[in-house]
């Protein structure tokens, strides 16, 4: 294997699962999840492409829908795709587009003289920012070698500035200054100004403001307002809300932020998860969770749980348990998911909800298949059962303790 520097790549968040090494890279479909942990553990000890190649065949073409397999020297770049995904390579010689949609078993090019390399996976997320990363394990619909850049366009020349040029002319007499016939100004005395005219004050309108203690009634016929202000001409605005007792508006723990008074994230129309109803007031818990970290907590309310989990959508009256467990290799979202007394059908178990984290959620409750969880949606937890948030992280859910 030919050693290579570190390649600089960007990504955008997406569906598929990548595992991108120095010189390897490697990205399966969302249905793959099972063969990243795998996958990784190969690119990150080296592993050649031929290597990777035979660790993503060696259950057959027919159990893996699709692949991308990147072997990037550089100057040159080995390609194989399977199934929705697509590569542009721009070379000394001119573009060249690939495309596995159509292959049967997948579609391999060996190009030399390589400037950049692009690929792109179904499940591209519209609108996403281009991120910057030489290697790791991440979602993505798309990414590029060397980083993205968006086209530079030129500004409009500006046309040069026309500078007047001086032209001797023959000098000319001066023409004669005729006097203009003015006549005599015959100053005539100011009249009088008319006495002002005597008005009963309740005639005037302004005469009703001058009172110090105005009805208001009177100014109100005096003044029409609109109907959305008070009486004395300013809008009615209400209070702001009053910050609990005790509060010291910092961190968590230096990265897990609560959130303040005055920060946009405590002011939200609902609490929790739009659509979903508020946790319900409870006397006692109504599960136990373990962490694989060593943690344990009592879900007698909101418990969010992340890399470095945030308070947004609760108020200053609501706040909720923050739990912040260990990521080494960033595979868990800051605010990764959220486990929460549940209501209606719920009531008196707890219900997980993935938050839209990066690498998802895999649920495994007592006697059913694994689960993936779906982004939004709230999942009522069975006592034993297992949540998976990746990165060696795992909770166990067990009936509340006495």
């Amino acid at each position: 294997m030919t050693d290579a520097p570190p390649a600089l790549r960007s990504y955008r968040t997406g569906e598929w699962y990548a595992v991108l090494g120095e010189q390897v890279a490697v990205l399966v479909p969302p249905s793959e999840r099972s063969r990243v942990a795998a996958l990784w553990e190969l690119v990150d000890q080296g592993a050649d492409a031929d290597e990777v190649l035979d660790a993503l065949i060696a259950g057959g073409l027919r159990a893996l829908p699709a692949f991308v397999l990147v072997d990037d020297t550089g100057d040159r770049v080995r390609v194989l795709l399977r199934g929705p995904a697509r590569a542009g390579i721009d070379t000394h010689d001119g573009p060249v587009a690939l495309d596995g949609a159509d292959a049967t078993t997948w579609v391999e090019r060996v190009l030399s003289g390589v400037t950049a390399v692009r690929i792109d996976v179904d499940g591209h997320a519209p609108g996403a920012e281009d991120r910057r990363v030489d290697t790791g394990l991440l979602r993505v619909g798309r990414v590029d070698r060397p980083p993205y850049a968006e086209p530079v366009v030129a500004e409009e020349q500006v046309a040069d500035e026309v500078v007047p040029v001086a032209v001797d002319t023959p000098a000319r007499d001066p023409e004669p200054v005729v006097e203009p016939d003015v006549e005599p100004v015959v100053e005539l005395e100011p009249e009088p100004a008319p006495a002002p005219r005597a008005e009963p004050a309740e005639n005037l309108g302004l005469s009703l403001l001058d009172d110090p203690e105005p009805d208001d009634s009177e100014l109100t016929e005096a003044i029409a307002l609109p109907a959305d202000v008070g009486s004395w001409g300013a809008p009615t605005v209400p209070p702001p809300p009053v910050p609990p007792a005790g509060w010291s508006g910092g961190d968590h723990d230096g990265a897990t932020r609560h959130g303040g008074p005055g920060e946009d994230q405590l002011v939200r129309d609902q609490p929790g998860i739009p659509g979903q109803p508020p946790a319900p007031s409870i006397t006692r818990p109504v599960a136990h969770l373990d962490f694989s970290h060593g943690e344990s907590v009592e879900v007698d309310r909101v418990v969010l749980v992340g890399r470095a989990p945030e308070a947004r959508r609760f108020t200053v009256t609501e706040q909720p348990r923050l739990v912040t467990v260990p990521s080494p290799h960033q595979e868990i979202s800051s605010t990764h998911l959220e486990i929460r007394p549940g209501s209606g059908a719920d009531h008196g178990s707890a219900v997980v909800t993935d938050l839209g984290s990066t690498n998802g959620t895999v649920l495994v409750q007592p006697g059913l298949p694994p689960e993936a969880l779906q982004p939004g949606i709230a999942v009522q937890l069975l006592p034993g059962a297992v949540v998976d948030l990746g990165d060696g992280v795992t909770i166990r859910v067990s009936h509340p303790r006495p």
